[in-house]
């Protein structure tokens, strides 16, 4: 087990004063050819994400898993708890909090701006954690965040398991008003897994996302539907995602 436990996000603040809590970082076990981000769902924790990914075969991969701000979220009545961003019920209607969205995918971009520049980075999550991450996979191809400013991370795969796309009802335009994010959104490789029983977020957002990113030119995007899965993961889908990593980031050793 190679646990380096760092604050690299302690003091980190977002826009609205919460403070990013701990950061773990699972150091790769063989040469380092990828780095990437591993984001939690609501709740949720760092450390946990840290266990889980320890225990993959992929010797080739740093994951940085850090851990949300505690706010208060409109899901839970104004509770407060570790989110990514404010979020109220899922469902088609929901309003996307762009400033929690921004400040979150900035304070993850920053996490991987030191990366060496021939390491391939990317992002993954659950739940919450695979909102973020397919939020900030849609300001790498747009080329800038929710307000405008410019987002200068090279991603090069984005895993979301049991998540949705925020954003999705104009993403399509704005990817089209420039060949450049064109570019970028035919770019880069996505893989969305959803269970078909959630009942947490609804198997349908897992596939509306997956249609949304593939309407507005993601080119290399693969669903995975798990029958009867919950909110949760499970070896099997685990496994998918690890072969898939391996092949699309060309990874040694990992086959």
């Amino acid at each position: 087990m190679s646990y380096s436990h760092q604050n690299m996000g302690s003091g980190s603040r977002s826009s609205r004063g919460y403070e990013f809590g701990r950061t773990y970082v699972v150091r790769p076990k063989g040469k380092h050819q990828a780095t990437i981000v591993w984001l939690h769902g609501l709740g949720d924790n760092g450390s946990s994400s840290s266990q889980l990914l320890e225990s993959l075969p992929l010797p080739n991969i740093k994951w940085i898993c850090p851990t949300a701000a505690s706010r208060p979220v409109s899901l839970l009545g104004g509770f407060p708890c570790t989110a990514w961003f404010d979020v109220g019920e899922i469902s088609e209607d929901l309003q996307d909090d762009i400033e929690g969205l921004d400040a979150s995918a900035a304070h993850i971009a920053n996490l991987l701006s030191t990366e060496p520049a021939d390491v391939k980075v990317g992002i993954g999550g659950f739940s919450m954690g695979a909102a973020i991450a397919l939020y900030s996979t849609t300001c790498y191809a747009l080329g800038r965040y929710g307000t405008g400013h410019p987002y200068t991370i090279n991603l090069r795969a984005t895993v979301g398991l049991s998540g949705w796309l925020p954003g999705w009802r104009s993403l399509r335009s704005k990817i089209e008003s420039s060949s450049e994010a064109a570019r970028r959104a035919a770019s880069i490789p996505v893989i969305l897994s959803h269970g078909t029983s959630d009942d947490i977020v609804p198997y349908r957002f897992g596939e509306k996302s997956a249609h949304s990113l593939a309407m507005s030119g993601f080119r290399q995007v693969v669903f995975k539907p798990y029958e009867g899965l919950g909110h949760y993961t499970v070896p099997k889908e685990m496994q998918e995602v690890v072969h898939w990593l391996a092949s699309r980031l060309g990874l040694e050793g990992s086959r």
